[in-house]
C-alpha cells in the first residue's frame, strides 16, 4: 500500500485495457511495513496502481488523478460530494433505508446537476425556487413555507431549528443559526440570508433541532446528585463495503458536547459507545446491547441504500466506471420518541467519521486495548478489489466441465472478467458456448492420463494459447489437471500428491505412515484395504472389524458406498458394484474412469462434516466448516447440512487442524480443498481428502454466509496470488438445507408443481437451490439431484423455515424425515 502525498508524484496514462479510462502510475509514495516502519521510495518504471483512494473532497488534485480510472476506485469528486451533502444523503436514508432524519424543509435554487433522487423521502419536504431566490417573489413562497413548516405536525415535539446551507462545500463548517420556533420572523429572514451566494447544487436546510434523549444520570456512591446541564450525544459510524459487495459496521465513537452547540467531528475526543450510553443512564447491559445492535441494522441499512442509489447512477455521474463507494461515515442523535429510544440519522460524509473511528483506535490502543476491526476491514476491501481487478482478462485452462452442478463457473467467469480455455470429453456440452475457446478432447478412461497430458499440452500449444493458470474443478479430472500443468510450466499442486489424494485407500494407508507432528497425521488415519477381487474381500475381512464401509476407491457422490456387518455383505456388495458399475458410461462422474476397484475401511462413529480450505505455499489462509446430518444407512447418501457448524469452537479448530495436516502431509500446499471427517468422541477422523473446490452447494453457501469465493481463491492461488480473504469470518446468516432425491420426491417436486413453486421463492431470495443433476435418475446408485435451503437469523429459526416448506411441499415423508434429519443440528 504506498502512499501519494503530491501531484507530482503521479502521472496518468490512457489505459491500455479499457479504452476512454486511464491507468494511473506512481513514481514516488510513502511505502509501509509490517511494525509501522515506513519510507520515501523512487519507481523506475513507475508503479501501476491495482486500486486507488483519497480524500476526494478535500484536495482537487487526488480527485483529478482518479477520475475514470481502469483499475478499482473507493469513492471519487462526485460520490463523495453526494455524500457530503446532508439533502441527498437525507433523501437516501428517509426514502431508501427507511431511517428516520430530522424534519427537514429544504429550498433548493435550480440546479443542473444530477444529486440522488428523492422519491418521497418521509420527514422531508422540497421547495423549489425560481432563478431569483431573494427576489420580492419569492419572499412570501419563503415565509409561506417556513410558517407551515413551524406549525406543522412533525415539529410538534420540538422547540428549536437550525438553518443551515447544504452542499459538499459546507461539510463539518458549523455554519449554523439556531432559533425558538416561535420566532417565524427571524427564521425566514436566516433562509433568506442563507440562499443569497450559494453555487450550483447548493441548498438551505430548515430543519428541527431534535435533543440528544434525556436519561437519569446514574448514581454515584461519592457525591451527591447535581444538576446535569443539557448535552448532546453524537453517535458516528463507519461501515465498509465489505465481502459479496455488503454493507459492514466497521467501527463506533462518540462525541460529547453542550446541548446549544452541534457537536461536530474533531471538537471533542471521541469515546466508545458502550461507556458513552452507561453515561447517559443506560446502565443495563441488555438494553446497550440491543441499541447497539439497532445502531448496526441502520448503519449497514444506510450503507446498503447509498449503495443502490449510487448503482442507479451513470459512470459520469460516479467518477468513472469503476468507481465506487466502498466506506463512508454515517452520523446517529439518540433521541426519544413517546417513551422509546430512537436512532435518527443525521447526515453522511466520506472521510471524517472515519477520522473520528481512527483516533478513537488509536487511542484505545494507547492503554492497551487490542486493535479494533476498522483497519482490517479496510484493508480486505481494498486488497480484495485489487486483487479481483489484478485476475481481470487472465486466461484461464480448465479442465473439465463437469455437469450442471458447475454452471455457476461460468457465470463466476464473466463476473471476475475471466477468459476461459475449456477441455471437455463431450463435444455437445452445453459450456461449449459459454467460454472463450472450447477444446473437445476425450480424457474418460482416466488411467491413460500421462498420455491424455501429453495431448492436451499439444493442442493448447497448437491453439497458440498462454494460460496464466490450469486448474479443476471436476473431481475425475483433478489428476490431469496437474498433469497438465507440469507439462506447461503452470502453477499446481504435484501429481503425485494429488494421485496420492484421489485415489482413497492410498490417503490413508500414507498418513498411517506419517508419525512427525503434534499429533502425527497417523491419528486422523482409518484402517482400511485396498480390494479388487473377491481374494482380497477376504484378507481385508480378516484384518479390519466388522461393521465397516465398503466404496469404490476413486468414487465420488457416495455412488456404492454401504455398511456392511460381514464378509458376506461385503462379498454380495462387491459382486453387485463389480456387475453395474465397469465403466465410465454405466454412471458419468463418480469417477470409473479410474476403475470399479473398491476399499474397506473400518466404521468410524460420529458426526460428519466438511472442511473446505484455502492454502497457499502449505500455509491455512481460510477454513470454514459445515455439518452434514444422518446419512441414510446402510447406505451413505447425505440427506441435510447446515452452516455454521454447531459445534464450539473448540471442536471446529480440531477439525480444521486435522483437515490441514492431512493436506499438507500428502503434498497438497496450494489450492483449494474439501476435506470430509467424522468427528468421533476420540476426535477427527479423516474419511476422504478432494483435492479441489468442495462441490454440491459449498460454494454457494460459503459466499452466502461468510462473503469468501472459493472459486476466485482457486483462481488466485493457481495464478500466484496469495487471496485476500476474511482473517475473522463472521457468520452473515444461518443456513441449513435438506437434499432430494428423485425416487422420494420426483412426483412432489415434477408434477406436483413444488419446483416451480421452489423457483419462485427462489427468485424472491426466500429459498437457496442448487441443481445437481439436470435430468434426475431413481434406482439403486441414485444421486441427490436438488439441495434446498433457507436461511434465518439463527439456527434455529433457519430449521424451522426448512421444515415447514419441506412439509408443504411434500419433501418431509416417514420415508424421509425431514425433522430428524435437522434435529441433529443442536
Amino acid at each position: 500500500m504506498l502512499l501519494c502525498l503530491s501531484p507530482a508524484w503521479a502521472t496518468r496514462a490512457p489505459s491500455e485495457t479499457r479504452p476512454g479510462a486511464w491507468s494511473l502510475l506512481l513514481s514516488r509514495a510513502v511505502s509501509f511495513e509490517e511494525g509501522g516502519r515506513s519510507a520515501l521510495e523512487a519507481f523506475a518504471p513507475p508503479r501501476r496502481a491495482a486500486y486507488a483512494t483519497g480524500a476526494f473532497a478535500a484536495a482537487a488534485w487526488a480527485a483529478e488523478l482518479a477520475r475514470d480510472l481502469d483499475c478499482p476506485t473507493g469513492g471519487s469528486a462526485p460520490l463523495a460530494r453526494l455524500l457530503e451533502d446532508p439533502l441527498a444523503a437525507r433523501g437516501v436514508l428517509a426514502a431508501r433505508a427507511g431511517l428516520p432524519v430530522p424534519p427537514t424543509l429544504a429550498f433548493v435554487p435550480p440546479r443542473t446537476g444530477g444529486a440522488l433522487p428523492l422519491p418521497g423521502a418521509p420527514g422531508l419536504r422540497l421547495v423549489r425556487l425560481g432563478a431569483a431566490a431573494a427576489a420580492a417573489g419569492q419572499d412570501g413562497l419563503i415565509q409561506e413555507e417556513v410558517g407551515a413548516f413551524l406549525a406543522g405536525a412533525a415539529m410538534a415535539p420540538y422547540a428549536q431549528v437550525a438553518v443551515q446551507p447544504a452542499g459538499w462545500r459546507w461539510r463539518g463548517s458549523g455554519a449554523r443559526s439556531t432559533h425558538a420556533k416561535a420566532e417565524g420572523a427571524a427564521v425566514a429572514q436566516a433562509v433568506r440570508g442563507r440562499l443569497r451566494g450559494l453555487r450550483e447544487e447548493e441548498s438551505v436546510l430548515l430543519e428541527a433541532l431534535v435533543p440528544t434523549a434525556r436519561l437519569p444520570a446514574p448514581a454515584s456512591p461519592t457525591r451527591s446528585a447535581s444538576p446535569r446541564p443539557p448535552m448532546a450525544l453524537r453517535i458516528c459510524t463507519v461501515v465498509c463495503r465489505s465481502w459479496g459487495d455488503r454493507p459492514q459496521l466497521c467501527q463506533v465513537a462518540c462525541g460529547v458536547g453542550r446541548a446549544e452547540a452541534p457537536v461536530r467531528h474533531g471538537a471533542a475526543l471521541p469515546q466508545g459507545l458502550d461507556s458513552a450510553l452507561q453515561q447517559w443512564g443506560l446502565t443495563e447491559p441488555g438494553q446497550r446491547q440491543a441499541l447497539a445492535a439497532r445502531l448496526r441494522h441502520a448503519a449497514e441499512a444506510a450503507m446498503a441504500a447509498v449503495l443502490d442509489a449510487e448503482a442507479e447512477l451513470t459512470p459520469e455521474q460516479r467518477g468513472g466506471a469503476r468507481a465506487q463507494t466502498d466506506v463512508m461515515g454515517v452520523d446517529f442523535l439518540l433521541t426519544c420518541v413517546g417513551d422509546s429510544l430512537e436512532l435518527m440519522a443525521l447526515s453522511t460524509n466520506a472521510q471524517r467519521c472515519l477520522e473520528t473511528c481512527g483516533l478513537a483506535e488509536a487511542m484505545g490502543r494507547a492503554v492497551g486495548e487490542p486493535a479494533g476491526d476498522l483497519p482490517r476491514l479496510l484493508a480486505e476491501t481494498m486488497l480484495h478489489r485489487a486483487q479481483r481487478h489484478l485476475l481481470e482478462g487472465k486466461d484461464i485452462l480448465l479442465i473439465g466441465a463437469g455437469g450442471v452442478s458447475k454452471s455457476f463457473v461460468w457465470d463466476a467467469a464473466q463476473e471476475y472478467g475471466l477468459k476461459i480455455h475449456l477441455v471437455e470429453s463431450d463435444p455437445e456440452h452445453f459450456a461449449a458456448g459459454l467460454v472463450e475457446t472450447f477444446l473437445p478432447y476425450d480424457s474418460t478412461e482416466h488411467r491413460r492420463d500421462e498420455e491424455h497430458a501429453e495431448r492436451v499440452a499439444e493442442l493448447v500449444r497448437a491453439r497458440g494459447l498462454r494460460p496464466h493458470a490450469c486448474l479443476c474443478y471436476w473431481d475425475d479430472c483433478v489428476v490431469l489437471a496437474a498433469l497438465v500443468c507440469q507439462r506447461l510450466g503452470l502453477r499446481a499442486n504435484p501429481p503425485a500428491a494429488v494421485r496420492l489424494a484421489k485415489q482413497k485407500s492410498r490417503t490413508h494407508q500414507h498418513l498411517l505412515r506419517c508419525r512427525r507432528g503434534r499429533p502425527p497425521p497417523a491419528a486422523y488415519a482409518v484402517p482400511c484395504c485396498h480390494v479388487e477381487s473377491h481374494g482380497d474381500v477376504e484378507r481385508a475381512a480378516a484384518a479390519l472389524p466388522f461393521p465397516a464401509v465398503a466404496k469404490l476407491e476413486y468414487g465420488a457422490g457416495a455412488v456404492g458406498v454401504r455398511l456392511v456387518e460381514s464378509a458376506g455383505e461385503c462379498h454380495a456388495h462387491a459382486e453387485r458394484l463389480w456387475r453395474d458399475l465397469r465403466a465410465d458410461a454405466d454412471h458419468p462422474g463418480i469417477g470409473l474412469g479410474w476403475g470399479n476397484s473398491m476399499l474397506l475401511m473400518e466404521y468410524v462413529p460420529g458426526t460428519e462434516h466438511d472442511v473446505d480450505l484455502v492454502l497457499f505455499e502449505g500455509q491455512l489462509l481460510g477454513a470454514w466448516v459445515s455439518d452434514n446430518g444422518p446419512t441414510r444407512v446402510p447406505a451413505f447418501l447425505e440427506t441435510a447440512a447446515c452452516m455454521p457448524s454447531c459445534l464450539p469452537a473448540d471442536r471446529q479448530a480440531q477439525l480444521v487442524r486435522a483437515a490441514h495436516q492431512c493436506c499438507v502431509a500428502c503434498g497438497l500446499a496450494d489450492g483449494v480443498f474439501n476435506v470430509e471427517l467424522k468427528l468421533a468422541p476420540g476426535g477427527p477422523r479423516l474419511l476422504e481428502i478432494n483435492p479441489r473446490m468442495g462441490g454440491f452447494y459449498l460454494r454457494d453457501w460459503i459466499r452466502e454466509v461468510y462473503g469468501a469465493d472459493l472459486l476466485l481463491a482457486a483462481v488466485l492461488v493457481a495464478c500466484g496470488l496469495r487471496p485476500v480473504l476474511p482473517a475473522q469470518p463472521a457468520a452473515r446468516t444461518h443456513l441449513a438445507g435438506v437434499m432430494c432425491l428423485a425416487s422420494l420426491h420426483g412426483p412432489a417436486l415434477g408434477a406436483g408443481g413444488g419446483l416451480a413453486a421452489l423457483r419462485a421463492l427462489q427468485a424472491r431470495g426466500l429459498v437457496r437451490l442448487n441443481r445437481l443433476f439436470e435430468q434426475p435418475e431413481a434406482g439403486e446408485y441414485e444421486e441427490p439431484y436438488l439441495s434446498v435451503a433457507c436461511g434465518g437469523a439463527t439456527r434455529h429459526d433457519a430449521c424451522l423455515r426448512l421444515l415447514g416448506l419441506c412439509q408443504a411441499l411434500g419433501i418431509d415423508s416417514p420415508c424421509y424425515p425431514v425433522a430428524h434429519f435437522l434435529s441433529h443440528f443442536k
